[in-house]
């Protein structure tokens, strides 16, 4: 009786694993090959515009950020800007971006020389990458994050998480103790058997890769999920901190009426950090609110998560919170860390690359697994019977 139940049961997980596999193949192949493109896009990139990033090195100071940008859209017509990026070395260039017009679209950015303003260029491959980020997170479906793009996606990596559960469950083998059986694919086989083999084997190599990819990308597809993450793993002060009260409007401010600008904040944040930064960015609120958001990192920090970040009113420069990455648990730099887990940054450029590797072989699993289910079904099938019988004698 028990050797029934778990034949039933494994035809059902194995149901439930090619129906999701049907459904998913494609996408999944296509999410996968877009986050495999952007594994080194932040290496690609740089090679790329190596020539305006840097400015030769010279005595004169640097410009505050507002009369640098005074003076870039004093030279030529530009968009509002929305943030900038500023660095410590007076011979990194400034890269200043752009909110989004009018229509929707939000312009290239460009970085800008931090003495003088002038324009350097506009870096190449910007606008490649954002059309692949935004298939990647958002199926370039209307609304970007707002739209039904990110919980279409979210839903597609529940689907992989039963998936790779059923997968595991249904392959698991017979000596469960043997490695050879666990990770040797049969290269001996054709046709079906090869294409089991393979696609159960490959499958267990990159099972915890393809964990860490879900778990993580989830965080950004689903609000329930985020907040019960950070239930689960930070402070309960910080928790609700994640809900911070609105901050003024600049209407509400006698003299606000202007646009505010990044010069107080920037003093408050210089005047905070003094050098123990290497590059800050100073994002604008996208609303009608006063608190700039200031995202730093240190000169030893090599990840893009291991910043410290500070909201400063721009108009009386006052300090209105600070969040420093030493001053986190454990389980606050996981969630600090979340986006680098995901491309598997956290482990340096090895871990992006094994990342990236596993991404490619996704649509392996579509293929084989199309082929797989195919060929049950051919097996499946009952024989034809005969067209008929022949008289005896004719």
């Amino acid at each position: 009786m028990t050797v029934r139940i778990g034949h039933k049961v494994k035809a059902a997980l194995l149901q439930i694993h090619s129906v999701a596999g049907l459904v998913l193949a494609l996408l999944l192949a296509l999410i996968a090959l877009t986050g495999a493109i952007m594994s080194f896009e932040d290496e690609i990139v740089d090679q790329l515009n190596a020539g305006i990033m840097q400015v030769a090195p010279r005595q004169t100071p640097v410009l505050m950020p507002d009369d640098l940008i005074a003076r870039v859209k004093a030279a030529q017509d530009v968009g509002k800007v929305s943030a900038v990026t500023l660095s410590s070395d007076p011979a990194a260039a400034v890269h200043v971006r752009f909110a989004r017009d009018e229509q929707g679209s939000r312009p290239g950015s460009l970085y800008v020389d931090p003495h003088d303003a002038r324009v350097l260029g506009s870096p190449r491959g910007e606008a490649f990458f954002a059309t692949v980020r935004k298939l990647h997170r958002w199926l370039l479906i209307p609304g970007d994050a707002k739209g039904w793009g990110r919980p279409i996606t979210g839903t597609i990596a529940l689907g992989l998480i039963v998936m790779l559960v059923s997968g595991l469950v249904l392959r698991w083998p017979r000596r469960a103790s043997s490695v050879k059986m666990w990770l040797k694919p049969n290269l001996a086989l054709s046709g079906r058997g090869l294409h089991r083999s393979l696609h159960a084997v490959i499958g267990t190599w990159v099972l915890p890769v393809y964990l860490a990819m879900t778990l993580t990308g989830l965080w950004f597809s689903f609000e329930w999920y985020k907040d019960g993450v950070t239930w689960l793993l930070a402070r309960p002060h910080v928790t609700v901190a994640k809900m911070p009260a609105k901050s003024p409007r600049a209407a509400d401010r006698p003299g606000t009426a202007q646009p505010i600008g990044f010069d107080r904040a920037w003093t408050t944040f210089q005047r905070e950090e003094g050098g123990r930064f290497s590059r800050a960015l100073l994002t604008l609120p996208a609303g009608s609110g006063t608190v700039i958001r200031i995202r730093s990192w240190g000169n030893d920090r090599t990840l893009e998560t291991t910043r410290d970040e500070f909201r400063i009113d721009a108009v009386t420069g006052q300090m209105v919170s600070a969040e420093r990455y030493d001053d986190k648990t454990f389980g606050e730099k996981i969630i600090a860390a979340i986006y680098d887990i995901h491309r598997g940054a956290i482990l340096g450029w090895p871990g992006k690359l094994a990342f990236m590797m596993a991404a490619i072989l996704m649509p392996l699993f579509s293929v084989t697994g199309i082929l797989l289910y195919l060929s049950r079904r051919k097996l499946r099938r009952p024989a034809q019977p005969p067209l008929g019988r022949l008289v005896p004698g004719e």
